[in-house]
């Protein structure tokens, strides 16, 4: 029972970090308008893809089930949906995490004046803080982004196997599925502000296990929202802005969920 009120009261603390994200950037309207116009440009992109997808989804289902051509109707409409339904929870997964990393190289110069200003006003600034400049957080965008992209291609293959198991490919696989996503995307998130700590990917993904109920409490409701198309033009600005203050809260070696 203690671990659950920890791990709600940790949930709590990480919606709350994003809800400080939103009051910044809505309270600021330069930072809002920064932040939003690489996440325009991204987002059409991703929206497109998808509604290809979403247009397309029918034929790819049917392709990849030809054994069920056999089967009686209402089998093979089930299959073929529980099908359909897993490809488009992977292909959205997938889509995120690449909608972030392409966001983030692109405005990077935007996305890492966020952090700092974030960073001065209610972090008092970084001790020997890194200026990332644009062609090098462009490079370990690009390099984390593949090593995410990967890992969430692979997620994509898993869920959409295990989507083919009746019931809990439809109940337990989207679940699964937002949480996979929402870690990954607050990986990407927290990017910019643990660079300019000196952290690498890898000590960054370390830090966030560190509490994951507050990584997803903070990591959910981004991926859910960023699912609203042109959502995210707010959503991604704000995201930053709460990441800062969650790679703050990580960084400064802080007992679990006490601060």
């Amino acid at each position: 029972m203690p671990f659950v009120i920890t791990a709600l009261r940790d949930l709590g603390t990480g919606s709350r970090l994003l809800g400080r994200g939103f009051a910044l950037v809505l309270g600021n309207r330069r930072l809002l308008v920064r932040g939003a116009l690489p996440a325009l440009l991204t987002s059409v992109l991703l929206f497109a893809g998808l509604t290809g997808l979403a247009l397309t989804a029918g034929d790819l289902v049917a392709w990849a089930t030809p054994f069920a051509d056999d089967w009686s109707q209402t089998w093979r409409v089930l299959l073929r949906v529980g099908t359909g339904i897993a490809l488009v929870i992977g292909a959205v997964a997938l889509s995120m995490v690449l909608f972030a990393a392409l966001t983030l190289i692109i405005g990077s110069p935007f996305y890492e004046s966020i952090a700092e200003e974030v960073e001065d006003r209610e972090l008092g600034g970084v001790p020997s803080a890194q200026e990332i400049g644009w062609g090098r957080a462009a490079w370990i965008g690009l390099r984390d982004g593949v090593l995410l992209v990967v890992r969430a291609l692979l997620w994509a293959i898993v869920l959409f196997a295990l989507g083919f198991i009746p019931v809990l490919g439809q109940t337990v696989v989207p679940v699964l599925a937002v949480c996979v996503g929402a870690w990954l995307l607050t990986i990407e998130m927290t990017a910019i502000p643990f660079v300019r700590r000196g952290v690498s990917l890898r000590d960054r993904r370390r830090a966030l296990r560190s509490n994951r109920a507050m990584t997803l409490g903070f990591g959910i409701p981004v991926y859910l929202l960023c699912l609203i198309p042109f959502a995210a033009l707010v959503v991604f600005p704000a995201a930053m802005a709460g990441g800062t203050l969650l790679a703050h809260r990580f960084s400064a070696g802080a007992p679990s969920g006490r601060r």
